[in-house]
C-alpha cells in the first residue's frame, strides 16, 4: 500500500479516465474506484487546476485534459522503440509514398505509437495513441499471425470477443485462425473496409 494515498488515488483516477470512451460523471468515478464522492471531487478539482482533467459543466462530466495528452505524448519522445522506428518509417514513406505506422498489440487492440505520412496522403483514422481492434487492422493481424496459437485463443476465446465495425472481418475464432494462417502464408496483411468504410 502506498504511503501517499492521494497520489495513488490520483493516478488510479487518471488511468480510469484514460480507459473510458468519453467523459464520465464524478459519481461513476467514485463508484468504479470505490472512493468517497467528496474525495473524488477534491481530486478532480485539483487535477483540473493543473490541466490533467477538464470539467464539462453542461454535461456534469469529467474528461482528460490537455496536460494528460502532453504527458502521454512525451512517452513517444522517450521510448527506445519509437526513437529507433521513426527514421525507418520516414524512409519507408519516402520509398513507397504511402503512410506508415508503428503499432503494438495492447491486449486485443492495435495501439498506434507512431505515424509518418507523405504530404498529400489521404486522411486515415489511425493516429498516435489510437487503439483499434487488432483482428480488424492489417497491422494487428500481421502481429497476431506471429503469436503462439494459445495466446491468440486467450485473446479471442469466443465470438463475443470480436468487435464488428463494418460487417467485414473475422467474426469468430475459426475465421480468425483462417485469416491468420493466410497472413503467415503470404507474409503480409491488408485491411479492406474492416475498420471503416
Amino acid at each position: 500500500m502506498s504511503h501517499v494515498p492521494a497520489a495513488t488515488r490520483t493516478l488510479r483516477l487518471l488511468r480510469f479516465l484514460a480507459t473510458r470512451s468519453g467523459p464520465v460523471s464524478a459519481a461513476v468515478v467514485a463508484a468504479e474506484l470505490e472512493l468517497p464522492r467528496s474525495s473524488v471531487y477534491q481530486l478532480l478539482e485539483a487535477m483540473a487546476e493543473e490541466g490533467f482533467v477538464t470539467h464539462l459543466p453542461e454535461e456534469r462530466r469529467w474528461g482528460l485534459g490537455v496536460a494528460a495528452f502532453e504527458i502521454g505524448s512525451a512517452y513517444l519522445r522517450h521510448g527506445p522503440l519509437e526513437r529507433l522506428a521513426r527514421p525507418l518509417l520516414r524512409r519507408l514513406v519516402e520509398k513507397t509514398g504511402a503512410t506508415a505506422h508503428l503499432g503494438v498489440l495492447h491486449g486485443a487492440d492495435t495501439l498506434y505509437l507512431l505515424k509518418e505520412q507523405p504530404p498529400d496522403a489521404p486522411a486515415l483514422i489511425t493516429g498516435v495513441g489510437v487503439r483499434l481492434p487488432a483482428h480488424l487492422t492489417a497491422s494487428g493481424r500481421a502481429l497476431l499471425a506471429h503469436l503462439p496459437r494459445a495466446q491468440v485463443r486467450a485473446l479471442y476465446p469466443a465470438a463475443t470477443a470480436f468487435v464488428d465495425r463494418t460487417g467485414r472481418g473475422p467474426a469468430g475464432p475459426a475465421e480468425l485462425r483462417e485469416a491468420l494462417a493466410d497472413k503467415r502464408r503470404v507474409g503480409y496483411a491488408v485491411e479492406e473496409g474492416q475498420v471503416t468504410e
